[in-house]
């Protein structure tokens, strides 16, 4: 194997760069030229290519979004879009892709496999819903923005009486809302796995308010079966909660940013294994972290199903909520 590529696609998160920078220098190693697919699978199908080097890749480790950029695209779920992608690659004379991104990334890496082309996926994704992996690249940095941010906005709810909502992202899985929601001391946390009613929301956040606290926080997937712009319209219109209510959607704010040091070596450690599967004739697998190990998943099974949220992390969610109630 003489010449690879690499991409990234889907939603951007923080460690990708870290990633590319890692299969680059890898393949380096071992006399193997790596060519940057931009913009994801519409790059693909266009061809728009670029030899990356030591020096592209210099410089990017800290930094956040993804020096490739990427795209959705719904030419590429065609056969006659694969197809094109295909063409593109053996025209440049690639022998091999590794494609970072989530569960529809690693679906057209699937695609490209099944076509006879040698792939291998790596998960890059905040909402950590990948299946086959204990940690996607990403989350670690969301978890850490989001955490920022509960800690800023309960010193201002604090100084002014009030309750706070806060809508993260996780539209499929609440991971980020419910680790978010204990470790930043929520009342409450909507999950679209398991979500309270909204009288269940307004009850926790009367409740801290009867106590005598002087704030409360509810942490809201967006994924939920109500949004939170819903959930503020209903606790100010039908309910006397006691506190001030305040709506904050954290948004993209999440996904920026230089990635945290669980992220670097995460991507570095997966970007280094993707080269390693490449070189020893692996293909149609991504590259997975189970405990301190990476191990290979079969794309079929990474992209079944969604990777569900630990049990323990819900018990975990009621005793925050009762040492909240305590404190």
């Amino acid at each position: 194997m003489k010449r690879i590529a690499v991409m990234t696609s889907g939603g951007d998160s923080p460690g990708m760069n870290a990633a590319i920078r890692a299969v680059v220098r890898t393949a380096m190693n071992y006399d193997i030229e790596v060519y940057g697919v931009r913009q994801a699978y519409t790059g693909l199908i266009n061809g728009d290519f670029e030899l990356l080097t030591s020096v592209e890749v210099s410089g990017i480790l800290q930094r956040g979004g993804t020096i490739l950029q990427t795209a959705r695209n719904e030419e590429f779920k065609t056969t006659q879009g694969q197809k094109r992608g295909l063409r593109r690659l053996n025209e440049q004379g690639i022998q091999g892709l590794v494609i970072v991104g989530g569960n529809g990334s690693l679906t057209g890496a699937l695609a490209l496999h099944r076509m006879g082309f040698p792939v291998i996926g790596v998960p890059g994704s905040i909402d950590n819903d990948i299946f086959g992996t204990d940690m996607a690249i990403g989350v670690d940095s969301a978890m850490n923005v989001i955490l920022e941010a509960l800690d800023r906005l309960r010193d201002t709810a604090s100084s002014h009486q009030r309750a706070f909502l806060i809508e993260v992202m996780g539209r499929n899985c609440g991971y980020l809302a419910l680790t978010g929601g204990i470790l930043g001391g929520a009342e409450i946390v909507v999950t679209p796995e398991r979500p309270p009613t909204m009288e269940e929301v307004a009850a926790a956040l009367e409740d801290a308010y009867v106590r005598g606290k002087s704030h409360a926080i509810a942490v809201i997937a967006e994924g939920a079966p109500y949004r939170a712009t819903d959930l503020e319209k209903f606790l100010q219109q039908n309910q006397n909660i006691g506190f001030e209510i305040r709506l904050t959607i954290l948004g993209h704010t999440q996904r920026g940013g230089s990635p945290t040091a669980f992220d670097r070596l995460l991507a570095t450690r997966m970007g280094v294994k993707a080269v390693e599967f490449l070189r020893d004739g692996q293909s149609g697998v991504m590259v997975g972290l189970s405990g301190r190990e990476m191990k290979a998943v079969p794309l079929e099974e990474a992209i079944s199903k969604l990777r569900p949220i630990s049990e323990s992390y819900f018990e975990n969610g009621q005793v925050s909520v009762t040492l909240t109630h305590s404190s």
